[in-house]
Parts: structure tokens; sequence; C-alpha cells
């Protein structure tokens, strides 16, 4: 007798909370997804990449400054160079603000986490995006990352938990091992069907055109 024919696809997304680029691919990924016919039977989930882990928790810095340092530019470079990160979240319909500080998103991957556990890590992953580059949140301080993560539907006290104990720090690091085994050395990364990877914050379109391949060919299996 022959096999069912299998339904459902899996697709991995490695992003990091203070990643302007895995703030827009991720509004291009879902818009792509939009538009794709079977898109109730695709999974969804996101893995924890840090751009930064040498960043000491409790640290921060500007990030016009940060830039400059990195990139060995000038503020006035750096400043031009947010306006045309900013234009591109803008052209994606996300708010975006230049006013924040780059830190450690240990803590915050952690929650993503918890909110993968219960069913909700796709609005907290969100809800950390908007407070960071919407409002220049500090997404890495204890009490902020507990009110976002129950606004995003997690229970306040347990969150707190989470961050008080240290839960889930081995899931993050799994995450970041699985990354490094891939190659993955920037993000957004992408992998559908854990066969077929996009790189970057590509366009709705070209998501789009993903889906529909590695779909086609998943289908197809028996």
């Amino acid at each position: 007798m022959a096999a069912a024919v299998l339904t459902g696809m899996r697709v991995d997304i490695w992003s990091d909370i203070v990643c302007p680029w895995c703030y827009i691919g991720k509004r291009h990924f879902e818009q792509g997804l939009a538009g794709f016919g079977p898109r109730d039977e695709i999974e969804v989930v996101y893995h924890a990449f840090e751009l930064d882990p040498s960043i000491p928790p409790g640290a921060g810095t500007p990030i016009l400054d940060l830039l400059a340092t990195k990139y060995g530019m000038t503020r006035e470079q750096a400043a031009q160079a947010e306006a045309g990160v900013a234009a591109k979240a803008e052209a994606a319909g996300l708010p975006f603000t230049g006013s924040r500080v780059m830190g450690n998103t240990f803590d915050a991957h952690r929650l993503v986490r918890l909110g993968r556990e219960r069913g909700v890590q796709e609005q907290v992953l969100q809800a950390l995006y908007e407070a960071y580059f919407g409002a220049g949140k500090p997404v890495f301080e204890a009490a902020e990352l507990t009110g976002l993560a129950a606004a995003a539907g997690l229970d306040a006290a347990q969150a707190a938990q989470v961050l008080a104990d240290g839960t889930y720090a081995d899931a993050v690091r799994e995450d970041e091992a699985q990354a490094s085994s891939l190659g993955i050395s920037g993000v957004p990364f992408t992998v559908l069907d854990g066969r077929y990877a996009v790189s970057g914050a590509q366009p709705p379109e070209a998501f789009a055109a993903a889906l529909d391949r590695a779909w086609s060919e998943t289908s197809s299996r028996t």
C-alpha cells in the first residue's frame, strides 16, 4: 500500500532582537506567507542568534556610537546608514527609531523560547521588536522584558521566574550551536523544510517563491 502524502511544512528562522534586518525580514516573510495558499499548514519556528554575545549583561551602547566604532564611521555617516534602514522599515509598515541602545539579548531570547513553549512565540518576538525598534525601549532589563512578555500573552510571574532562574539558557545555546553547525554567520536566516535556505531580509515575493518551491517538493514526497 502506498504511503500517505506528507502534509505540513516547517520553516526555521534564526534572528536576533536587535537586528534591524531581522525585524524587517520577519515582516517580509509574513507578507510572503500571507499570499501562500496552504499557509495554515506552515509551522514557523524562531531560533536564537546573538549578534554580539560578548556584550556584558547590563551594559549598553547607543546605536550610533556602536555603528561608528564598529564600521569606522563618523556619527553623521552612522546616522545616514540608520536613515537608510529606517526607510526600509517604514516601507514595510514598521515603526523605527534611531534612539536605541545595543545590549545583551540572551535573556530576551529565553523569553522567546518560553513563548514557543506556550504557543505565543511570534507574539513575544514581535512585541520585543516593536518595543526596541519602534519605541527604543531597553529590551535587556528584567522589568521591561516581563512587562512585554505579559502584554504578548505570557504569564508575568512565570516570565519573571524564567528570567531569574536561567530557564531555557540551554535551549538558546542549542539554537546558537545549530546555527554554527549550519554555517550561519548572519541573520535573518531562513530554512524551509530543512533543505532550502534564504539568507537576509529578502523581498516578500522572494519568500513567496521559496515557499512555493519547498512546498511543491515537500507535498510530492510519499
